[in-house]
């Protein structure tokens, strides 16, 4: 099983960039994409379910903003758009599809980098989010949650740490939450879990020449309860291509 994580920053802009040509040069059996940045009407048939795929949505209600997707060879058995809380919903950040006995969630955290206000709704969706990764865990089905957390965890995961400690994404209170997603509830993050290494980013600012000295920040994970996890063989960050500032996350695992 190949999955393919994938922040587009509009998925009209990501189409220009040639994404859904690349697309049929993977093997992705499901293909999570998060900020469409565009409503069900913007999508033409390539972006609404390219060759292959069966596409499926959760919009958000202001227009060119946010929304989160999934593509995936085989039907769903079961969709569902939101977590219950209007104010989260509204802004189309959680989308969950049911294969079997594997749930597969496509996943975009609020960016609390444009001010306070920002930041308390991504606060606000920390603290809403938690019992709801606890009750995902608890139905003892295999949970893949895939996206753009809009957080680094270590100090490994972003160039530039010493400089990042008081902004968005690298708060300590917001690397504490993720610690204890991992080591509280039980979720493993699945890329580290394959590379221990430094230097492997997912997020590039357009300022200075960040993609080119790569100064980047590792905020996008497939992130799995234990059993999924042990399943990963084999994890990329794509960068021969770009289609949006974030790159590819693609992770193959040994499970049917």
């Amino acid at each position: 099983m190949q999955i393919i994580t994938l922040n587009v920053n509009g998925v009209r802009a990501a189409a220009r960039k040639g994404f859904f040509q690349w697309l049929p040069t993977q093997a992705a059996d499901i293909v999570c994409i998060q900020e469409l940045k565009a409503q069900r009407s913007d999508l033409d048939q390539e972006m609404s379910a390219p060759a292959g795929y069966h596409g499926y949505f959760h919009f958000a209600e202001k227009k060119g903003y946010s929304g989160v997707g999934i593509y995936c060879r085989d039907k769903p058995d079961n969709v569902i758009e939101g977590i219950g809380i209007e104010e989260i919903d509204q802004e189309g950040r959680f989308l969950l599809a049911d294969f079997g006995d594997l749930s597969v969630v496509s996943l975009y955290l609020p960016s609390g980098s444009s001010g306070d206000h920002r930041q308390a709704s991504k606060f606000f969706f920390m603290e809403h989010f938690f019992p709801i990764l606890q009750e995902l865990i608890a139905q003892g089905r295999h949970i893949l949650l895939c996206g753009d957390w809009n957080i680094a965890h270590q100090q490994i995961d972003l160039k530039n740490w010493r400089g990042n400690q008081k902004n968005s994404g690298f708060l300590p209170e917001e690397r504490a939450w993720l610690t204890r997603v991992f080591d509280e509830i039980g979720y493993v993050d699945v890329f580290r879990k394959l590379n221990p290494d430094p230097d492997h980013y997912t997020w590039w600012s357009n300022r200075g020449q960040a993609w080119a000295k790569n100064v980047g920040w590792r905020i996008d994970y497939q992130i799995a309860t234990p059993e999924i996890a042990s399943k990963a063989r084999e994890a990329e960050i794509y960068k021969e291509s770009r289609f949006s500032d974030h790159a590819p996350l693609i992770i193959h695992y040994d499970y049917s």
